[in-house]
């Protein structure tokens, strides 16, 4: 995966999250002083969790040639500070004429996405200091 590098200047909180080819604006609402212009970075977060899952079950129906639709996953994110544990709670919807059996073998396959991995599983973190 590509370097991914975020930038913030004097307007406070807006973030431009870049890649090699994309640019995605992170930001804080305004009662918190930002200028509401992008999502939170939890909401990001979250965001990665929906994209992953219904892009990996997209990849599964069609190498499966299921019938699936569209798959939707809504997911909500709350950090509980005093346990220091996130929670991800995700609600999937599939539609298309899909059986009981590729519906419950959609939502294991869900589970294996591989953000969902990441997260549930530790994570190092090694933090430099690069000259400007």
């Amino acid at each position: 995966m590509p370097t991914i590098s975020a930038r913030i200047e004097r307007t406070p909180y807006e973030t431009h999250i870049t890649t090699p080819t994309q640019v995605v604006v992170s930001d804080e609402p305004t009662d918190v002083g930002g200028q509401d212009r992008g999502m939170k970075p939890g909401e990001l977060l979250a965001g990665s969790l929906a994209a992953c899952t219904v892009i990996t079950l997209r990849m599964y129906a069609d190498r499966k040639e299921w019938p699936l639709d569209a798959a939707v996953a809504h997911v909500d994110y709350s950090y509980d500070r005093e346990q220091k544990r996130s929670r991800f709670e995700l609600q999937l919807v599939l539609t298309g004429e899909l059986s009981d059996e590729q519906r419950e073998r959609l939502l294991e396959i869900a589970e294996k996405c591989p953000i969902h991995q990441i997260l549930e599983h530790p994570a190092d973190f090694h933090t430099t200091l690069a000259n400007p």
